[in-house]
């Protein structure tokens, strides 16, 4: 059993671990440190869980444990040095960095939002989660999650709203 669950455990990583580090970096406002260590602290609690959880849904169970810990990560006061989030070269009309420049502005306002806002518009949005799951893995009745939901959609839109520039 012991060879079989390592592989069966290093093919499901290897699988998913695109998806599941875009889930932490976007659980985590975009820092993508952060990200790496909160994924690597749920792979090491899905590894000892492996044996129970191979058969069901290693993924949700992954998705679960990135979501709460990314929630209690945010409640640290202090996170060393951060980066700046405006270089000084802005893209030009029809640069194809645009795309990427429009995601790090939305990953820059997911930032911005409450944790467990953040967290129920990743899983809702991001991740396609019906609101019934969401509401699993936040732990909290699904009219929480929409509620959850529904505030921080429209605290993005606000933020969005206050940072568009007129285009010259």
């Amino acid at each position: 059993m012991g060879r079989s669950r390592t592989d069966e455990f290093d093919r499901f990583v290897a699988a998913r671990w695109p998806a599941l580090l875009h889930l932490a970096r976007l659980l985590t406002g975009g820092d993508r440190h952060r990200a790496e260590d909160l994924l690597q602290e749920a792979l090491v609690k899905l590894w000892f869980a492996w044996p129970k959880v191979a058969e069901q849904a290693p993924e949700a169970y992954v998705r679960t444990i990135l979501t709460r810990a990314a929630a209690r990560s945010a409640r640290r006061r202090w996170w060393g040095e951060r980066p700046a989030d405006r270089l000084p070269d802005q893209p030009q009309a029809g640069d194809e960095i645009a795309a990427v420049d429009e995601r790090t502005r939305l990953e820059a306002m997911l930032a911005l939002l409450p944790a467990r806002q953040r967290a129920a518009v990743v899983l809702r949005y991001y991740q396609d989660l019906p609101e019934r799951h969401v509401a699993e893995v936040l732990g909290c009745p699904v009219g929480t999650a929409r509620s959850l939901t529904a505030r921080g959609v429209a605290r993005m839109r606000q933020l969005l709203a206050e940072t568009v520039e007129t285009v010259e």
